[in-house]
């Protein structure tokens, strides 16, 4: 699998604070790697600098062998926070980040990742009209309308019940089997990163670093109730103090 991201040792702290310190980590590309670690270690900032919107204060990012030196239109971020506009209806979100092609061939395509999605027939509605699970499914679907050959995900779907969580999980793995894209997940619930995730890597507390990595061997659809997977997700909180 060739390299689609590269990091070395990468370090970063904030006034006398060390935050992360010396991350190293190779991403294949079309793989999905998932980072977990404990609450503020240092989990966003590390995806703020591989993405691109920070930089390192020591080491280097490297997508395709160029170093990155400010975001780049080949990642899409999707963060816990939301980013519809809400004057807009889901397919005029959808035709916002569309710069090439007519406002008919614009239109086409936003009702492709709509339906792709689960929100045909509701490519009229406005965001105020949408569920919490809805809105989700609008920020995915406008992360993939531009086509980024990475996604990186900051803890997408934390603000989910239970219930709509584990259906947007479905609804991104099978998005993944349509297209392929690699994917960088930041999460704190271990469950999600065995469930989603070829690899997972587990953060030390602050200032962080790797300190153990975990393979995933079953394909999808997992069953999270396997012995392996569960004796798995003991390890990762064992690696987590927990």
């Amino acid at each position: 699998m060739d390299a689609k991201i590269v990091i070395n040792n990468i370090r970063k702290g904030f006034k006398n604070l060390p935050v992360v310190d010396g991350v190293d980590l190779t991403v294949g590309d079309g793989e999905f790697v998932a980072i977990v670690g404990p609450s503020g270690c240092g989990k966003s900032t590390l995806m703020k600098m591989i993405s691109g919107f920070e930089m390192p204060d020591q080491g280097e990012v490297l997508i395709d062998g160029q170093r990155v030196l400010r975001a780049s239109p080949k990642g899409i971020v999707i963060s816990q926070h939301g980013s519809v506009f809400p004057w807009l209806t889901v397919q005029q979100n959808l035709m916002f980040g569309l710069n090439e092609g007519s406002d008919a061939e614009k239109a086409a395509l936003a009702d492709h990742y709509a339906d792709m999605v689960g929100l045909k027939g509701f490519e009229k509605a406005y965001p105020a009209e949408l569920s919490g699970g809805m809105l989700k499914r609008v920020e995915i679907a406008r992360a993939l309308v531009v086509k980024p050959e990475i996604l990186y995900m900051d803890e997408p779907f934390s603000a989910l019940d239970a219930l709509m969580n584990l259906k947007m999980r479905n609804e991104l793995l099978r998005v993944l089997q349509e297209e392929r894209h690699t994917v960088l997940l930041i999460t704190h619930d271990v469950e999600e990163a065995i469930y989603l995730a070829d690899r997972i890597m587990v953060l030390s507390p602050r200032p962080t670093k790797i300190q153990a990595t975990f393979t995933v061997p079953h394909p999808h659809p997992r069953k999270l109730s396997l012995p392996e997977l569960q004796q798995m997700k003991e390890d990762i909180l064992a690696q987590l103090g927990l």
